[in-house]
């Protein structure tokens, strides 16, 4: 599909050297994440633990069965996850802002937050495991509260604007939020238990957290970049896409419901991280320009580096004591979004 002249001049398509360096800042945030923790691990006897068990290569790191089993059992599982949830979010984050056209949507925006919540609420107060129900609640709950969403915009307007989605999804985060509330405080034994989900972590009992995120994070980051361009192409004007052949609805549908199911398995398993998915595709936007093309696929690997530099922070800055991550990308992305809001304010 062809775009406008106009449009091609202003957009800023994806540079190879962008993406190298997307893929290094990944490598080295893995890497760091991996050799940091009570027990710290040299970079070279780190790479040469991976490297020795890939096929056909002979390399002898020197640790011994227990640091082998520090990296392979617990760094490597919980900064993949990082990785992962971070990736989610972001693409989300930008798929969101380019399918509303607003500057500060985030994957949260239609409910997801909110449905989530209420889900693992009621599972903890009602005494179940946190390692094995509680996803599976928070996952149900946010996938409803986004269903219940497009209901309510359909029926308020019969057409899935997304001035009405938007709307619909403030109305059912406050009935959700409103609900888990009420929860809690007829379960006051459970709120520390509800927080520290909320608040988000990172935790993990090796790789099943990664095994169940992996799939539904791979099949919503391709399907949003599978729609980068069309995505360019809404930013001209909504009526302007449908002129060039554009089929908005079935477009905002497919990236929001990629984009939401993405991000209700990422929150199943890390509880609720505010702030990637602006704090990434904005900073992004900044240095590579305002083209989808560019936005989604450095917004994933950035959103990775991101979240996990964040946990490598939450289990160093008070160590021996966590900080929940949610705290650390909240300090960091406060005051961005408060950047954010003032920039998206003069220009209008």
């Amino acid at each position: 599909m062809g775009e406008p002249a106009s449009m091609g001049r202003l957009k800023s398509p994806l540079r190879l050297w962008q993406l190298l360096a997307g893929f290094a800042l990944v490598t080295g945030a893995l890497l760091l994440g991996t050799m940091i923790g009570p027990v710290s691990i040299s970079p070279a006897a780190v790479l040469q633990e991976i490297l020795g068990r890939l096929p056909f290569v002979s390399v002898d790191s020197g640790l011994d069965d227990r640091m082998a089993a520090i990296i392979w059992d617990i760094r490597l599982p919980r900064v993949l996850l990082g990785g992962l949830v971070g990736a989610t979010l972001a693409a989300a984050g930008g798929a969101y802002q380019g399918v509303f056209r607003n500057p500060l949507a985030d994957p949260y925006l239609l409910g997801v937050a909110a449905g989530a919540g209420l889900g693992a609420t009621l599972v903890i107060t009602a005494g179940g495991s946190v390692d094995a129900v509680v996803p599976i609640a928070a996952f149900v709950g946010a996938v409803l509260a986004v269903a219940l969403t497009y209901l309510l915009g359909a029926a308020a307007g019969g057409r899935r604007t997304g001035v009405t989605l938007i709307l619909a999804g403030v109305a059912v985060a406050a009935f959700f939020t409103a609900a888990q509330t009420f929860v809690q405080q007829q379960n006051g034994d459970t709120v520390r238990e509800v927080y520290s989900w909320i608040l988000g972590r990172l935790s993990t009992a090796g790789w099943s957290e990664v095994v169940l995120l992996a799939p539904y994070a791979a099949a919503a980051i391709l399907v949003l970049l599978m729609h980068r361009r069309l995505l360019d192409v809404l930013s001209v004007g909504e009526e302007e896409a449908e002129a060039l052949g554009v089929n908005t609805g079935c477009m905002r549908l497919t990236v929001v419901a990629a984009a939401s199911l993405g991000t209700a398995a990422a929150v199943a398993v890390s509880g609720l991280i505010g702030f990637v998915g602006i704090v990434v595709p904005h900073t992004v936007r900044l240095m590579a320009g305002s083209s989808y093309r560019a936005i989604l696929p450095l917004s994933v690997l950035g959103g990775a580096a991101f979240l996990v530099l964040a946990d490598v922070v939450a289990r160093t800055a008070l160590s021996p004591t966590e900080i929940p991550i949610g705290v650390v990308t909240a300090f960091v992305g406060g005051p961005f979004f408060a950047v954010v809001l003032r920039t998206s304010g003069r220009r209008t």
